[in-house]
């Protein structure tokens, strides 16, 4: 793998093929779920992936949402999106201290190289810029994903944002201070 070129994303760097090559592809063996007020790891076996018509989709709504005046940012290497980060705004919370990482996502075989600690970086200077002292996170309960979270600095959120915990009630709710 060549050199990682690290950029926001807009119109003119990303298109609605922009994610045609990118492969989210998870096989989840184990994730964390709340059981009588504890956090458990069980077995929740199943394979996350997005077809194409799931990567148009999702290029649309970054597409979308940059025009929109959200900010995103990308990784490339060898000329393919290898991950990208997208910050939702308005800021919220009972002192608007948060806005919303509404998008984290690395390419398979780009993984495990440090594209997405950069992405994240990004998105916090993103979110400082926008006025936010806290980054939120309605994350992927896997237990690889939340090891990832967790290694960034992430802890659970003090403050949940029910909108987003009742999009997906399987996701862990997480914050991280900027």
């Amino acid at each position: 793998m060549n050199d990682v070129i690290y950029e926001r994303i807009t119109e003119k760097n990303f298109s609605l093929t922009s994610l045609d090559g990118f492969v989210r592809r998870q096989a989840v063996e184990e994730c964390w779920r709340r059981v009588e007020g504890e956090w458990k790891l069980l077995p929740v076996a199943y394979v996350e992936d997005w077809d194409l018509d799931g990567r148009r989709l999702r290029a649309e709504k970054l597409l979308r949402s940059v025009r929109a005046g959200d900010l995103a940012y990308g990784a490339w290497t060898d000329g393919r999106l290898a991950g990208f980060a997208r910050l939702a705004g308005p800021l919220f919370g009972s002192g608007n201290q948060y806005v919303d990482l509404a998008q984290f996502h690395v390419s398979l075989p780009c993984r495990g190289r440090g594209i997405g600690k950069e992405l994240f970086r990004m998105a916090c200077q993103g979110a400082r810029e926008l006025g936010a002292s806290w980054l939120y996170i309605s994350a992927h309960s896997a237990k690889e994903s939340m090891a990832a979270y967790r290694a960034l600095g992430c802890v659970e959120a003090e403050e949940i944002n029910w909108t987003l915990a009742k999009k997906e009630p399987c996701d862990v709710q997480l914050e991280y201070r900027l």
